[in-house]
Parts: C-alpha cells; sequence; structure tokens
C-alpha cells in the first residue's frame, strides 16, 4: 500500500539569531499531510506561519528535524537538489505577485518553462492553454501594470502551475486584493484542489481559512490546533 503522506516533518525546529538573541521560529513541528489536502495555516503575526511556509517550499533549511516531500527526505540534499525539487514538486503564490513588471503576463508565465529547457512550440501550448483556462485569453500580450490586481494574482497562479507542482503554498495569496477578486482567486485555488493539487494557504483572514478542510493554528512556532472539517 502506497504512502498517503506527501509531506511529512518530524521534530522540525528552526532557530535565527537577531543581536544576541535567539529566536525560536518553530519548536518541534510533526506534521502529515496527505496528498490532495486543501489546509490553512493560521495564527497571529510572529507565531512561525511564514517560516513553516518557507521550510515546506525549500526556501529555508530547517535547523534540526527531518522533512520528507513526496517520499524524499530533503534534510541532505544540496543547494542543486533542493532547487530541482522545489522547481518540480512546489508552487508558490504571493501576496504581492512578484511578476517582471517589463514581461507580458505569457512572458511571466511562461519563465518557469524556460528555465526547464522545455522547446517553444510546447511552452506556447501550455501557457496559452493554463491563461485561457484562468480567464486571461483576452490579457496574455499584457504587462503587469495594465491588469487588475486579480488578473495579476491568476497570472502568478499560472506561472505557479506551467511546471505541474504536487503542491501549492500560498502566502496571503487574496491580502492584497479586494474582497471581489479575493474571493475569485481562492475559488481558482480550490478547484485546482478539487482536481488533485494539494494546497496550503497562509492567511489572517478567518473566512478564508474557514473554507479549509483543515486548519492549522500556529503559536509561538508551534502547531497548537489541527481542526478538520
Amino acid at each position: 500500500m502506497s504512502d498517503p503522506r506527501i509531506i511529512e516533518l518530524r521534530g522540525i525546529d528552526r532557530y535565527f539569531s537577531v543581536g544576541d538573541e535567539t529566536v525560536h521560529a518553530l519548536d518541534e513541528v510533526d506534521l502529515d499531510i496527505a496528498a490532495g489536502e486543501y489546509v490553512a495555516i493560521m495564527g497571529p503575526s510572529g507565531s512561525g506561519k511564514s517560516t513553516l511556509l518557507n521550510v515546506l517550499g525549500l526556501l529555508d533549511k530547517p535547523t534540526a528535524g527531518t522533512y520528507k516531500l513526496d517520499q524524499r527526505d530533503t534534510s541532505n540534499m544540496d543547494d542543486d537538489e533542493l532547487a530541482d525539487t522545489r522547481h518540480s514538486k512546489i508552487g508558490f503564490v504571493f501576496q504581492f505577485f512578484h511578476l517582471v513588471p517589463r514581461l507580458s503576463a505569457f512572458e511571466n508565465a511562461e519563465l518557469p518553462l524556460i528555465l526547464d529547457g522545455m522547446p517553444a512550440r510546447e511552452r506556447r501550448e501550455r501557457v496559452e492553454q493554463i491563461l485561457a483556462e484562468l480567464g486571461l485569453k483576452d490579457r496574455m500580450q499584457h504587462r503587469p501594470d495594465q491588469l487588475s490586481g486579480g488578473q495579476r494574482q491568476r497570472v502568478a497562479i499560472a506561472r505557479a502551475m506551467v511546471t505541474r507542482p504536487k503542491v501549492l503554498l500560498a502566502d496571503e495569496p487574496t491580502g492584497n486584493l479586494d474582497s471581489v477578486s479575493g474571493t475569485e482567486c481562492i475559488q481558482i485555488l480550490e478547484a485546482l484542489n478539487a482536481d488533485g493539487l494539494t494546497l496550503l494557504v497562509v492567511t489572517h483572514d478567518s473566512e478564508i481559512g474557514d473554507r479549509a478542510r483543515r486548519i492549522l493554528r500556529m503559536q509561538d512556532g508551534r502547531i497548537v490546533k489541527d481542526l478538520r472539517g
């Protein structure tokens, strides 16, 4: 029987030195997430949410503990292995979009596939398909400053999804959007989850958090509640 877990954390600690002070950002975190889950990570500022997301996204290494992603232990990976695993397994969506201002929507979404060395024709077909699916068929050649906030976030989602990752990490994805655009954004993410994508959303918004089927509440670097809907 195959292991349903796509994420397995055991004893994860993360320390930071700030001047003469040591900050314990993550404290003995154990966590299992099954493939296809929809999880919200919530808690006050400084509770460890973003640090946990950075560890899950292989953007930051824990000080101690083990992290298995899709059955692979990432603990001893070198920087190249971490980058390859991050690129192939994980998509990221951020509050502030992080689009390249001088590039069109199409070119922004295409960037990960260029890094992959995918042939131009195949890139074009894949990017056009996902942008069309996200309602951006008529905006592909527009630069970010020619798009609304909701459209920019959809471009960011397209860029995250073109490599067909197994896990999508969203850090306050609606935090820079009006309520209508924010609802549209979370509905898009939920549709991707319904298709089998593992979705983790960091949010301060209780209305967004309550939509998830599982809520992790963090405080002082620990998961203090694990609620399943």
